[in-house]
């Protein structure tokens, strides 16, 4: 018997718990479509999905899509919600969605022409968000990497 916050448990209830607990994480984890559903609302999940859709080739997007959405966490804009500043980039939740999934993929493309060396997600921070860029006078850009790699782990299912 064991006291924990004043209530005796036993030993094995509290094994058979921690286990429960452990095989039931990973159902209960975030697609990348639900975290944006709950940060952003159902219409901006649907404009997440096209942006996915048309941007990620279909072998891919199990893989993508988490990045996708862990960027948009990690940069939490409100005018520039996946972190594109760039002129060209129209604003609005889809293009800003979009624009963002093309650089992913564009990315991944790259980074295996290249060898694959490394990992990937460190390979599109050095371009997504490079350490002491012009545009960060504030050096956030020293988070990104590792807030990207927190959500993507969140949102990506175990296949």
């Amino acid at each position: 018997m064991v006291k924990i916050w004043g209530y005796t448990v036993d030993i094995y209830s509290m094994k058979t718990l921690l286990l429960a607990t452990l095989l039931c994480a990973p159902a209960l984890a975030e697609t990348p479509t639900q975290a944006i559903a709950s940060k952003d609302g159902k219409a901006c999940a649907a404009m997440f999905d096209d942006a996915i859709a048309t941007n990620i080739r279909p072998e891919l997007r199990s893989k993508l899509a988490p990045i996708v959405a862990a960027i948009r966490y990690a940069e939490n804009g409100k005018t520039y919600q996946y972190g594109i500043i760039h002129k060209r980039c129209p604003k609005g939740y889809r293009n800003q969605a979009g624009w963002c999934a093309a650089t992913v993929q564009k990315n991944f493309d790259r980074w295996k022409k290249a060898g694959a060396k490394g990992e990937f997600i460190t390979f599109l921070a050095s371009r997504y968000a490079p350490i002491d860029a012009d545009n960060d006078p504030n050096g956030l850009n020293h988070n990104w990497l590792p807030n990207v790699r927190k959500f993507r782990k969140r949102f990506t299912t175990p296949s």
